[in-house]
C-alpha cells in the first residue's frame, strides 16, 4: 500500500494534468486566447513524464542522461514563454509594451545565465534562480492584470475563463517563488525538510491544473 500511495504521490504532476486535458476532451473548441495554455497542458504533460521517467529509470540510462534537472529548466522556460503570450493575447490595454519586453529580457536572462552563470545540464541541481525569476515575472503578469481589471468598468464574472487561469496560476508562482529560491541550499542542509516542501509544490500545482480544468469548461466557444 506505501510503494502504490509512494507512486501515485511521485507522478502527481502527471495525473494533475490529467484534469485540465479531460476537461479539454469535454469542451474541444477552445477561443484563441486559450490556445498558448492547451499547448502548456499538452508540453507540461510530455516533460512531467520524462521527468519521472528519468528519475525513476536513471540508474538504466547513460551517466548524461541521468538527472533531470535540464527538463526542469525546459519547463520553465516553456511555461513562462507561453504564458506571457496567453497575458499579451488577452489583448488588455494596459502595460502592452511591458508585458512585450519582459518575453526579451527573460530570454536575455537565460542566454547570459546558462553561458556565464550556470549549466543548463547541472547534473546536481536544477535551476533555482531560472525557476524564481520566472515565477517573479509571471506573479507580475499576474498582478497586472488583476490591476487592470479592478480599474475595468466592467463587471468580473466567476464564469470567466482567463479570470481562473490567472487566479490558479497566481496561487501556484505565489506558494512556489520562494520554494524554488530556496530549494537547492535546503536540499543540501536540510534534506528531508527539502523533500516535504517538495510536497506543497505538487499541491499548488495539482490546484494550478483544477483551475485550468475550470477556465477550459467555461471557455468552450
Amino acid at each position: 500500500m506505501q510503494n502504490i500511495l509512494k507512486n501515485v504521490l511521485d507522478w502527481s504532476e502527471v495525473w494533475a494534468l490529467l484534469i485540465p486535458l479531460t476537461f479539454l476532451y469535454i469542451r474541444k473548441k477552445q477561443p484563441a486566447f486559450n490556445k498558448p495554455v492547451v499547448i502548456y497542458v499538452w508540453m507540461a504533460l510530455i516533460l512531467n513524464i520524462a521527468i519521472d521517467l528519468t528519475w525513476k529509470f536513471r540508474t538504466k540510462l547513460p551517466v548524461q542522461f541521468q538527472s533531470n534537472n535540464y527538463l526542469y529548466n525546459i519547463h520553465s522556460i516553456v511555461r513562462l514563454g507561453l504564458f506571457s503570450s496567453y497575458f499579451i493575447r488577452l489583448k488588455q490595454p494596459f502595460l502592452t509594451a511591458t508585458k512585450k519586453v519582459i518575453q526579451l529580457v527573460f530570454a536575455g536572462f537565460v542566454i547570459v545565465n546558462f553561458s556565464i552563470y550556470q549549466h543548463f545540464f547541472d547534473y546536481w541541481h536544477f535551476s533555482s534562480l531560472l525557476l524564481s525569476v520566472e515565477a517573479a515575472l509571471l506573479l507580475f503578469y499576474c498582478i497586472q492584470y488583476y490591476l487592470f481589471r479592478i480599474n475595468d468598468d466592467e463587471e468580473i464574472s466567476k464564469k470567466q475563463p482567463d479570470l481562473w487561469i490567472v487566479t490558479g496560476l497566481g496561487i501556484y508562482v505565489t506558494v512556489n517563488f520562494f520554494i524554488f529560491l530556496l530549494y537547492n541550499k535546503l536540499a543540501i542542509h536540510l534534506q528531508n525538510f527539502a523533500v516535504s516542501l517538495w510536497n506543497i509544490h505538487n499541491i499548488t500545482f495539482i490546484i494550478f491544473c483544477v483551475f485550468i480544468a475550470k477556465a477550459f469548461y467555461e471557455s468552450e466557444l
